[in-house]
């Protein structure tokens, strides 16, 4: 899920063919296309994703670029990650899946 400024049709078809699928809003020039309801509730929620990239980023200091090994990037990651596990108040997106045949097509 991502914003629309990467949004462009030769990035779409290369993540395509590497099996991952690219779901963005669409702009104010662009056509219509089909998305499943799903699929369109999780693009409205992107924000509670931002949210909680920026707090691993700024406050668990999850964001390091000047790693000396592999070990080292790891072992930054993971303890960003425990670090945010503690927090008392974490964003969190409430989603339940239902199976159904519904396509939604959305203006």
């Amino acid at each position: 899920y991502a914003d629309k400024g990467y949004l462009s049709k030769e990035l779409a078809e290369l993540l395509f063919d590497q099996g991952l699928h690219l779901v963005t809003g669409i702009k104010n020039n662009m056509k219509n296309v089909l998305m499943t309801m799903r699929d369109k509730i999780l693009l409205r929620k992107r924000s509670v994703i931002e949210t909680i990239n920026d707090q691993l980023k700024n406050i668990c200091q999850a964001e390091h670029s000047r790693h000396r090994s592999f070990g080292n990037f790891i072992t930054n990651l993971i303890a960003s990650l425990i670090a945010y596990s503690f927090q008392d108040k974490k964003p969190a997106i409430k989603f339940e899946t239902q199976k159904t045949n519904q396509v939604a097509l959305f203006y």
